[in-house]
């Protein structure tokens, strides 16, 4: 099954259009973050301040202008694309590698067992998840390693939710009931039959969970309690560049354009691999 589930997102990314376009555009933005640093003659924190804010020049190599430190805008958005990019990539692992497994005990074990974890969840829920990020940003330091962790720990709830469901469907099926009567164990039950299938519903959730953590970050990064200096991201760049608006609108555009799109590609992907799902799901 998790061999279909794949054969059958990357024939719907190949053959919808929307979602091949995005998919090159996703490509040609983590092709330009890893590999554009290297083709600018300028760091993140080196400044000119006899360049200020200056325009967007090809001569002498400022392709994206200068901020208000006179530092290179090109370079800042590709290193401020790697940090967003890292940080939505790891924290997505994190709640995958806290989720799937809670929520594959609670649903195949059931009863109280089920009971008590899915209540530890929902009192996780009712805790203000925004206000719990930034609290850990102030107390422990706005260090990048700690905002992995941190949207990724308090960010698991729903990956956890929807992996106990699709475990209770799984543990009725035949193939369940022949692996019991065999005699394998629970551990290994889970390990070799439900994990495996549970893929294409991990697969499609962590396409969009991507994305709803890089704005996360964003937005923790825009409050100013995100990355701290000489490093950035793509939310501090738009904070920085939302003072210099009116003076130098380049400094905004060049990331809040990056991130949109990014954003939207990955929705979009994460919609088609949804689609294909449910048709999966409808045709068994």
């Amino acid at each position: 099954m998790p061999q279909s589930s794949i054969l059958q997102f990357t024939e719907q990314l190949t053959t919808n259009r929307s979602s091949r376009i995005c998919l090159w555009i996703l490509t040609l933005i983590v092709l330009l973050v890893w590999i554009g640093p290297q083709l600018s003659a300028y760091d993140t924190s080196t400044s000119d301040f006899s360049l200020i804010l200056s325009v967007p020049d090809l001569v002498n190599g400022h392709w994206l202008g200068t901020d208000a430190l006179g530092r290179d805008v090109f370079s800042r958005v590709l290193h401020g694309g790697r940090v967003s990019l890292l940080v939505g990539c790891v924290a997505t692992l994190v709640s995958i590698a806290i989720g799937v497994p809670y929520g594959a005990i609670a649903g195949f074990y059931g009863g109280r067992i089920d009971a008590l974890m899915m209540r530890v969840v929902d009192i996780l829920y009712t805790m203000p998840f925004m206000f719990f990020v930034i609290l850990l940003m102030v107390v422990f330091g706005r260090n990048i390693v700690l905002i992995f962790v941190a949207i990724g720990a308090v960010n698991w709830l729903d990956m956890a939710r929807i992996v106990r469901g699709q475990t209770l469907s799984i543990k009725n099926q035949d193939y369940m009931t022949a692996a019991k009567v065999c005699g394998a164990s629970q551990w290994v039950m889970i390990y070799r039959h439900v994990l495996p299938n549970l893929t294409g519903v991990v697969v499609v959730y962590a396409t969009l969970n991507v994305p709803q953590v890089i704005l996360i970050e964003s937005f923790i990064s825009f409050l100013g309690l995100g990355i701290q200096e000489p490093a950035t991201s793509w939310g501090a760049l738009i904070n920085s560049g939302m003072r210099d608006m009116h003076r130098a609108p380049w400094v905004l555009i060049a990331p809040a354009v990056l991130l949109s799109l990014t954003v939207l590609c990955l929705n979009m992907i994460g919609d088609s691999l949804r689609d294909v799902l449910d048709v999966r799901q409808k045709t068994v």
